[in-house]
């Protein structure tokens, strides 16, 4: 079963910055496209930054974060970041990794998640 392992959460003040991580463990011989997401307190859970198989590394961002958050990944670590800079109040939330797989065996496919890492902005 493939997992991931969220770190990099805390508590920030308005303005700064915070590194998240999300590692893959147990990965089979499959593709993988990265995705953080997000959810605040009585909110739906929302895409904040994808990025694409390690073969094609696209990102895409939603609107709120554009310019402010960077999602990156190390190959050699199977390590997924997220860079987030001039962090706002509305940033607060439990952020989540999920890990969608691809590939040509017959065993690539399905989505996991990690248990999520919080972030709190203050003003």
């Amino acid at each position: 079963q493939v997992q991931l392992a969220e770190s990099g959460g805390g508590s920030v003040e308005s303005g700064g910055s915070l590194r998240l991580s999300c590692a893959l463990s147990k990965y089979r011989t499959c593709g993988y496209e990265m995705s953080w997401f997000r959810q605040a307190s009585g909110k739906e859970r929302e895409l904040v930054a994808v990025i694409g198989r390690e073969d094609e590394d696209n990102t895409r961002y939603a609107d709120s974060v554009k310019g402010r958050f960077t999602i990156s990944r190390d190959k050699a670590k199977k390590t997924v970041y997220l860079q987030m800079n001039t962090l706002k109040t509305e940033d607060t939330a439990m952020y989540y990794c999920k890990a969608r797989e691809y590939g040509t065996l017959s065993f690539c496919g399905g989505d996991y998640w990690g248990q999520g890492t919080q972030v709190n902005v203050s003003s």
